[in-house]
């Protein structure tokens, strides 16, 4: 077993005023040739979007795009028709796919929203343009890992053009989950908020671990902690 940790310090940054964003891999024009992704996985955005504004409409094709809002309220719209508002301990997914427009607004006038955008490149090209929300309660994640989103849709989770799964936990002080990465595959560990420490080292928000095939422990420090895993070929 192989644990790389990769600080959230070190990830792009780009300040727009209503928007502030950290990037886990290259995005806009923050370039890193050594993070261009992580296997299927290609971008890990963690935004804050101030009260009444977000991001016009705009295009995007042959990509897998989930949002997975930590706080506040995201109003998303699209040209499949979709409006929808997503909110904490909800994932949504679109697949872009043969291509789609969409925006995306902080609902509330008054609260910033605070989540993350995260690309995962299909498995071919030209899919059906798709979209998927579901809500995955806290109860269903507090102390042990919820599958969020996977290639064929089991345990309720959303379906995604990929050989990729995406599993949620949320963890504090005394509580502990482990999560095994098969031979031949590899694990992206996010931090999202809290602390946490992975196999005893400490991590924090913005935080990551990449782990090869082995078995990982990963235990709420101090506070609410809350981590994303995605289990990738």
């Amino acid at each position: 077993m192989t644990l790389d940790i990769r600080r959230g310090a070190t990830r792009g940054f780009a300040d727009h005023g209503w928007l502030r964003s950290f990037h886990s891999f290259s995005f806009a024009d923050y370039h890193d040739p050594a993070r261009m992704g992580f296997g299927a996985l290609r971008v890990i955005n963690e935004d804050r979007v101030a009260a009444g504004q977000g991001f016009g409409t705009h295009g995007h094709e042959n990509m897998e795009i989930l949002s997975y809002v930590l706080d506040g309220e995201l109003a998303h719209k699209d040209s499949l028709g979709t409006g929808a508002v997503i909110r904490p301990g909800e994932l949504q997914r679109m697949s872009a796919g043969t291509g789609v427009r969409h925006s995306e607004f902080n609902a509330s006038k008054v609260d910033p929203v605070h989540f993350l955008q995260i690309w995962i490149t299909p498995d071919r090209r030209g899919h059906t343009p798709g979209y998927e929300q579901k809500a995955f309660p806290s109860d269903e994640r507090r102390g042990k890992l919820r599958l969020l989103a996977s290639p064929d849709g089991r345990e309720g989770s959303v379906t995604i053009h990929q050989d990729a799964q995406l599993w949620a936990t949320l963890l504090g002080a005394g509580e502990a989950v482990s999560y095994a990465v098969p031979t031949a595959r590899k694990a992206w560990i996010q931090v999202a908020r809290g602390t946490v420490t992975v196999d005893g080292q400490r991590l924090e928000a913005g935080d990551a671990a990449t782990l090869t095939s082995g078995e990982v422990r990963i235990a709420g420090d101090a506070g609410d902690a809350e981590v994303l895993i995605f289990d990738l070929a």
